[in-house]
């Protein structure tokens, strides 16, 4: 005789990793379609690193550069998330972090105890020498990570 368990079938928090680019784009609309599918949810994370030159100034003062571009991308990407989620029903945001890629979605995936990981295929060369995205966050964390080409 069967016993009856309480729980969920299927993630119930997906992180993907976007960044404008076309494979990132791939990733996240795969992710949303998984989470409709599964009734999850989609946490969008947007990794920006801050270039040591975004300061200006001399001293004790320096004051940091408004980079317009950066705030343009950043408000474009949560505008797609927010759009897209919506058209499919799904739970979507999506979080900014100033980190390195790899750590800022392991401690976003932490941080919303993510069943899964989602990125894009990596293509830039250099990453057959130092490692993907992808492969980084494998060696890093405790989750599953898929790959969208």
């Amino acid at each position: 005789m069967a016993t009856f368990e309480m729980g969920d079938d299927g993630p119930s928090a997906l992180v993907v990793g976007v960044d404008g680019s076309d494979t990132g784009w791939r990733a996240f609309h795969y992710a949303v379609g998984q989470a409709r599918r599964q009734g999850s949810r989609v946490v969008a994370v947007y990794a920006e690193t801050l270039p040591a030159a975004a300061y200006a100034g001399s001293g004790a003062l320096a004051l940091p550069l408004i980079d317009t571009s950066a705030e343009e991308l950043r408000e474009e990407l949560r505008s797609a998330v927010e759009t897209l989620g919506a058209e499919h029903g799904v739970n979507t945001q999506l979080v900014v972090c100033a980190a390195d890629p790899v750590l800022a979605l392991t401690r976003v995936a932490e941080q919303v105890r993510a069943d899964a990981i989602l990125v894009g295929a990596s293509t830039q060369a250099a990453h057959r020498l130092f490692g993907s995205v992808a492969v980084r966050a494998v060696r890093a964390g405790r989750w599953p990570v898929t790959v969208v080409p």
